[in-house]
């Protein structure tokens, strides 16, 4: 008979995610363990088996969660209004927000995810091109015809876009919902006047 599932199951396991992700991003993947992880979430190294059967399991769960989360966030955004460039801000200014708290995962996910074997960052890469194909689509419709069509630079401009929020935790990691949305503000004023000079 299968062994029943506490009905505190998930929260326990959301638990063990954010403690796990944290040990990572702090000892590196490489070097931290099951064992530390479980002394970190006050429970037997035992216990910790009943959840993942190891450590590249825990690994794939912290990221699937993460970046899953975070494209169906941006990707199921319901905009206000119809214009691309309203629509770029909602996108980045939400981007900014969601790695609230998620430093941790956002790390991990930078320095860890080549850990993996290959099928499974293949899973993970699947989200990071939605969110990739996400932005470029707004980018697109603000870009003039000529740059829209060039595929080479409408994606250095949407990688950019990427590289300038991803990194954003490194400088400004306390910043609030109110300096999340100024910098967002920064960053579209700075890629939309690049693509009108360009255009």
């Amino acid at each position: 008979m299968a062994r029943p599932v506490a009905s505190d199951h998930e929260d326990k396991r959301h638990a063990i995610l954010k403690t796990a992700a944290r040990i990572f991003a702090d000892e590196g993947y490489g070097r931290a363990s099951m064992a530390q992880v479980a002394a970190a979430c006050g429970i037997s190294k035992a216990n910790i088996y009943h959840y993942y059967p190891g450590k590249e399991a825990l690994l794939f769960d912290i990221l699937d969660s993460h970046l899953r989360e975070l494209r169906d966030r941006i990707v199921g955004q319901e905009f206000a209004s119809n214009d691309p460039e309203q629509q770029l801000r909602a996108t980045v200014a939400e981007l900014l927000v969601a790695y609230e708290g998620a430093d941790a995962e956002h790390a991990v996910q930078l320095n860890a995810i080549h850990a993996l074997p290959e099928a499974m960052q293949e899973v993970l890469r699947g989200y990071q091109r939605d969110l990739v194909r996400f932005v470029a689509a707004r980018l697109r419709d603000i870009a003039s015809p000529a740059l829209a069509a060039d595929r080479t630079r409408l994606r250095a401009i949407t990688m950019s876009v990427f590289a300038m929020t991803n990194w954003h935790y490194q400088w400004d990691a306390g910043a609030d919902q109110a300096e999340r949305h100024a910098y967002a503000d920064l960053i579209c004023d700075l890629i939309t006047g690049g693509l009108h000079g360009l255009g």
